[in-house]
Formats: C-alpha cells, sequence, structure tokens
C-alpha cells in the first residue's frame, strides 16, 4: 500500500487515531487527524503528534474545503462509518478503512483474529500466552488496548499477531485475512449503533470474509448465530461446545475437556484445573485450545498454560473479602449477556446472595434476560449512571434497588446490603462513558473504592493477633 505523498485523514483523537495518524505521517503522507471534540480537551499524547510529526489537528467541525483534498480516510472503531467525510470521500473514489485494516496491509507473519460479543479479551490473552508458552514467536493487540497498527514494525514472517477484533473494527475491514479466525458467540450489544441485530450480528461474520479452504474458523456451536455459519465459510471449520458432544471439535463432558477428531478422542484437559470461573469460560478455554492447536502449540504445553492463566483484569476479577463478604470486578460486562454470564458464574460457584452493582450509558438492549437470575439470587440491585431509571422500569419488581451517585457510594451501599457468605459484583452491562473515562477506569475505581472500605473496615492491630489478656484470662 502507497502512503506517501497521500493526504490523509483520521476521524478521531483516541488510542486508535493517534496510532494511525502517527503511522501515516512517519511514511510520508499528509495527515490531519479529527475529533468532534474542541483540541483543548485532546489527550496530551493526542495534540502532541502536531509537534512530533506534523499531525493537522482538527477540532469539532470539518471544514468543507478540506474534504476535496483527501484522498484517505482512516476510521477508529468508535467512529460510525457513516459520517459525512467518510460517505464524502468514499463517493470520490477515495479510499476509506479502519485502522486494523491498514495495519493488517503492514503486518509480516500470520493472523489469529478473535471476535464475538462476550470472553473476547479473556480469549486473546490466552491464545497469547498459549503461543508464548510454547515457544511460538507472538505478539497481542487489536481491541484488547494495544493498536494493531503499533505492532506492525515488530512483526516478523515467521511469528502470528493475536488480534481481538471489534464489530466496530471489522465493519471497515477490506483484505484483512486471519490465518486462524474466531468467534465466540454473537448475542445483543451495541444496539445504539446498530439498527438491527442482523446488522451487528453481520459485522462480526465480516471476519471470516476473506478466508480460504487454507484458514481455519472456530466457531461457537452452542450460539445460534454462529453455529449457523458453518456450513457457508470456505475455512475449516472447528466447533466447540459446552452443551453437547459433538461428531468433530473441542467439547465438554463432565470435567473433561475433550477433543474429536474422526474416531479418535484426546482428553486435552479438566475444568477443575482451571482457575477461570464459569461455563462461559470452559467456552473460552476451548476455543483457545482449538487456537493454539491451529497455530502449532503441543496440546501438552496448553493445558499446562490453561492451568496457570488467571482472570484478566476487569474481567470476573476477585478483588477482596471484607468480614466474608467477597467484592468481584467485572467492569468489562458491557452488555446485558456479559452480565449474566457474571450472575450465572458466581450464582454457580456460592450459596449465598449476590450484590449487583448495574448501570452506566444504556446500548438500548433489554434488561429481560437478568430477570431469573435477579429474582432468585440477587439480594439487592445497587443502580448507577444515566440508564438508572430504566433498569429500574424493567427489573425494579424482582429484587430490592438502591440509587448510587459515585462508585464510592455504590460500594458502600453494596457491602452494607450484603450478608456473610454474600458478594458485591460490579457487572454493569452497560458502556462507562457517562461516569468513566472507559470500562478500565470504572473497575479501577471500583477496586479503589473497595481497597478504601477494606482499610476502613481492618480490625485493631491487638485484635488481629488475637487479644492475648482475654485469652489469657479463660
Amino acid at each position: 500500500m502507497k502512503i506517501e505523498g497521500r493526504k490523509a485523514l483520521v476521524l478521531g483523537a483516541g488510542r486508535s487515531g493517534q496510532a494511525s495518524a502517527a503511522f501515516l505521517a512517519e511514511k510520508g503522507a499528509v495527515v490531519a487527524l479529527h475529533d468532534r471534540k474542541p483540541v483543548a480537551e485532546w489527550s496530551d499524547a493526542a495534540r502532541s503528534l502536531k509537534e512530533k510529526f506534523g499531525v493537522g489537528l482538527i477540532g469539532g467541525d470539518l471544514p468543507s474545503w478540506l474534504l476535496d483534498q483527501i484522498d484517505l480516510v482512516v476510521i477508529s472503531p468508535g467512529v460510525p462509518t457513516g459520517v459525512v467525510p467518510a460517505r464524502y470521500v468514499d463517493r470520490k473514489d477515495g479510499e476509506v478503512i479502519g485502522e486494523v485494516e491498514l495495519a493488517y496491509r503492514f503486518l509480516k507473519g500470520r493472523l489469529v483474529g478473535i471476535t464475538g460479543s462476550n470472553g473476547k479479551t479473556t480469549t486473546t490473552s490466552l491464545v497469547g500466552a498459549i503461543l508464548k508458552d510454547a515457544g511460538i514467536v507472538s505478539q497481542v493487540g487489536g481491541n484488547i488496548g494495544v493498536p494493531l497498527l503499533s505492532l506492525a514494525e515488530a512483526s516478523v514472517e515467521e511469528g502470528w499477531t493475536v488480534a481481538e477484533l471489534s464489530s466496530f473494527q471489522l465493519e471497515t475491514i477490506v483484505d484483512l485475512r486471519p490465518n486462524v479466525g474466531m468467534c465466540l458467540n454473537v448475542t445483543p450489544n451495541h444496539m445504539d449503533r446498530y439498527d438491527l441485530f442482523t446488522d451487528y450480528a453481520a459485522a462480526k461474520h465480516r471476519l471470516f470474509r476473506n478466508q480460504t479452504a487454507e484458514d481455519v474458523a472456530i466457531l461457537n456451536a452452542d450460539n445460534e448465530i454462529t453455529a449457523s455459519w458453518a456450513a457457508g465459510l470456505k475455512a475449516h471449520v472447528v466447533l466447540f461446545s459446552t452443551a453437547k458432544e459433538l461428531d468433530e471439535g473441542l467439547f465438554l463432558r463432565g470435567d473433561g475437556l475433550i477433543s474429536r477428531a474422526g474416531n479418535s478422542e484426546k482428553v486435552l484437559g479438566l475444568r477443575n484445573e482451571m482457575k477461570l470461573r464459569g461455563l462461559h469460560n470452559v467456552e473460552n478455554v476451548l476455543a483457545a485450545f482449538a487456537a493454539g492447536l491451529a497455530c502449532g502449540a503441543d496440546p501438552e504445553s496448553i493445558r499446562e498454560t490453561v492451568r496457570n492463566f488467571n482472570a484478566v483484569e476487569h474481567r470476573l476479577e476477585f478483588v477482596a473479602e471484607i468480614r466474608r463478604v467477597g467484592f468481584y470486578n467485572d467492569s468489562k460486562a458491557t452488555s446485558v449477556d456479559a452480565t449474566l454470564k457474571a450472575l450465572e458464574a458466581l450464582a454457580g460457584d456460592m450459596e449465598g446472595g449476590i450484590v449487583l452493582i448495574l448501570g452506566g450509558l444504556g446500548k438500548n438492549a433489554p434488561y429481560d434476560p437478568l430477570r431469573d437470575l435477579v429474582e432468585s439470587r440477587v439480594r439487592k440491585l445497587v443502580l448507577i449512571g444515566e440508564d438508572a431509571e430504566n433498569i429500574d422500569r424493567q427489573l425494579g419488581g424482582y429484587a430490592e434497588t438502591v440509587r448510587a451517585g459515585s462508585m464510592a457510594e455504590a460500594v458502600k451501599q453494596g457491602f452494607a446490603a450484603a450478608r456473610e457468605g454474600d458478594v458485591v459484583l460490579l457487572a454493569p452491562a452497560c458502556a462507562s462513558f457517562d461516569m468513566f473515562d472507559s470500562f478500565e477506569h470504572r473497575g479501577s475505581v471500583f477496586k479503589q473504592e473497595v481497597a478504601a472500605l477494606v482499610e476502613e473496615n481492618e480490625e485493631p492491630k491487638e485484635n488481629a493477633a488475637g487479644n492475648q489478656k482475654g485469652v489469657s484470662g479463660n
């Protein structure tokens, strides 16, 4: 792809946009970086691109004359593809792509592409660990927080890039072709961006559009959407399931993780060896096993990696226990289905109740799927953020609710509502941008507030060692 001399417009001044603007400028393009926010409100890293690389910075409305000069638009994932600059440049025969497509054109070696409504980050991290532990040259990036473009320079022909890919990123691919493609599941999400659920599912399906018979497609046999794709793909399809035995593929039987091909079976590992909690994480592990095997990793090496793999930060992460009340951070549960899976995982592993911190910036998805578990296992709902009233309308009849204006208040109210043996779970089912910079920021604040609560509830030092005077007196 020729970059030198091109006039490029990058839409979105977040991490992805910054990576695109810097990359294009370094390769000789004339680059303008645009964001709806005024430049004064951009991050220091975004504003520094002007001095470092000569990138033009444009906030607010784009000047009309600029679009006639542009022949390449690179769209950041958070920017809808139907915005005027992209439509205009596309109509005048310019090129409109996303950051991951730009990265793909410069990445060396082979690609594992991982998408799905839930579980992407855990599975991407696990596949990266599997390849690393197996001695396979690899790197990890994409929607996981490391722009794919930043990995292009370090990529090598004999290596693998493991990429988490969101539906937003997949909307703008053209040539991207994963040697191993994986879709973990497709459930309602981002309905504030898509008109129809089928539009969202179609964006996920784009991951497989350029694959050939030489490639591998890993699909969830238990998810109605992904299972329906299997017959229509050109790639070799590998299915995984936790609900049924498969004639071919990977599945859960009792406690065993089984691989079956033809008439032969192999026990890849055991569920009770896993540190990850919940049936949804068994799905993630089966999918990661399939990817590791497709990349050439040894099965015993994969098994050892799975044994030692801990939950990724902000994904059903144990934070602390205070007076026999556990605190779990699942801030990455930004969809109703992700929150449902978190509730199922904890409900299946404990006998106590759950105090659920729920809410944020809603995505126009119904909260109905949570009703049964909220009614049977949730002691109280602590509601935060813009969608609190909507959640109260839909779920308030199934559990007691209370509102919190801050995360500090939510943590304190959650602890006050909990009894011994309960857990306080942050699994918001919403985006974070009404109160926080990101789901990571939200989860970090939750953990900070829990840490503060730990300090408040520490026993005095003389009691922590046992009240010696009282003991000897007895």
